[in-house]
């Protein structure tokens, strides 16, 4: 038979080895025949489309990109999404079986024909979704990168959570943000990686030279309560070499990420004083920089500090903070301390434990002395403020 008869005879026949395709895809593959009846009609469609521009390339083989092209051109968008790359490989095989089966005994040309004609499909159907996923990483990188500036801004709107739910964020709780000092090679990958052992949900944000990772705990499969949650310094340490060199400051825990804006202002602030400590670790806690950022102005760091020290003890006794005073003007010296309270040293010992307690730092410790008297310096300011303006004007005497 020549190739014009065959053309012709394929023509006559293809109608039937569509409807046959399409039964044999409900028959062999179950994800089609689970398929809503207008899903199922779109991939009949491509199958269809496939089979008619086999012909066509089989009379015109130079026209190869453009048919391959006009296959995947008949179904519509939506069904990349609800189609996987090794369903559409599934759906091509079926359809190179019937066609081979009802195209039997008429030539070894026209069955390699198919063979190449299947391969060409098989290679196209790959560089469909090639660029389907490419599209989805570059739209997901960008959608990431204004959720992470979102947060770093505080402008948060009433779109920010379809957004995160749009990257696929399954943290739960708790959220932080570690701030540092992005690598010459950063590997975006390898910080995923890390964070999905930890499980931990990470969004990553690059600024120029300021790397920005906002961290939430996922539960990991038979993880059934908090007791075996990782906390965030130790997940910082386990991410720290992911950064450049400099400093990495981890903020304060928040509730959720929505309210994660709070934890990203403390990071900053830290990141931009931690040099004002030499002995910082890395990762740094903002809280642990907190005398540096009040002194650069941060009015976070300071309401911190006055809310967390000065009132707790000033709430609790006078005496806890005259005599914290003392101990921090008099170098830390219990002896010095007795004697300008009167006391015995013990009295003061036992003072400054009563202020541990009530509070959590220890004003032995150098550089809890130094966040200590911060906050004595900061709420005495406070409190002299409190005062002159609740002072009532006085009317001049005539």
């Amino acid at each position: 038979m020549d190739k014009a008869a065959t053309l012709t005879w394929l023509r006559r026949i293809s109608g039937d080895i569509a409807s046959v395709t399409i039964k044999r895809l409900e028959d062999t593959l179950p994800w089609y025949a689970d398929m809503p009846p207008a899903r199922r009609s779109a991939v009949g469609l491509v199958a269809q489309a496939g089979i008619t521009s086999f012909i066509q390339w089989y009379e015109d083989p130079t026209s190869t990109p453009w048919i391959a092209a006009d296959i995947f051109a008949a179904a519509p968008r939506e069904l990349l999404r609800s189609v996987s790359l090794q369903q559409t490989l599934q759906l091509i095989r079926v359809t190179v079986e019937v066609t081979e089966e009802r195209v039997a005994g008429r030539g070894d040309d026209l069955r390699e024909a198919i063979l190449l004609y299947s391969r060409d499909v098989a290679f196209a159907a790959a560089d469909v979704y090639a660029r389907a996923a490419e599209a989805r990483g570059l739209w997901d990188a960008r959608l990431e990168a204004l959720v992470v500036d979102s947060i770093l801004t505080g402008e948060a709107d009433e779109e920010l959570p379809s957004r995160i739910a749009a990257l696929g964020w399954h943290g739960h709780g708790e959220v932080a943000v570690l701030v540092g000092t992005t690598p010459p090679q950063f590997d975006v990958d390898l910080v995923r990686r890390t964070a999905r052992k930890l499980a931990v949900d990470v969004l990553i944000g690059v600024q120029g030279s300021r790397l920005v990772l906002v961290l939430g705990r996922a539960r990991a499969e038979g993880q059934e309560g908090e007791d075996d949650e990782l906390g965030f310094q130790e997940i910082a340490t386990r991410l720290e070499p992911s950064f450049g060199p400099g400093y990495v400051v981890l903020g304060p825990a928040v509730a959720a990420l929505v309210d994660a804006s709070q934890s990203a202002r403390a990071a900053l602030a830290g990141f931009a004083v931690a040099r004002a400590w030499r002995g910082a670790p890395r990762p740094v806690e903002a809280d642990d920089l907190l005398p540096e950022r009040a002194l650069a102005g941060d009015p976070l760091a300071k309401q911190t500090l006055i809310e967390r020290i000065y009132r707790p003890l000033q709430a609790h006794s006078t005496d806890l903070v005259t005599t914290l005073w003392s101990y921090l003007d008099n170098g830390r010296s219990l002896e010095a301390t007795a004697r300008e309270l009167f006391v015995h040293p013990n009295t003061v010992r036992y003072r400054l434990k009563r202020v541990s307690e009530v509070i959590g730092w220890d004003a032995t410790g150098p550089r809890e002395a130094l966040i200590l008297q911060t906050a004595l310096i900061l709420g005495s300011i406070g409190a002299a403020d409190q005062v002159r303006r609740r002072a009532p004007l006085r009317r001049p005497q005539r």
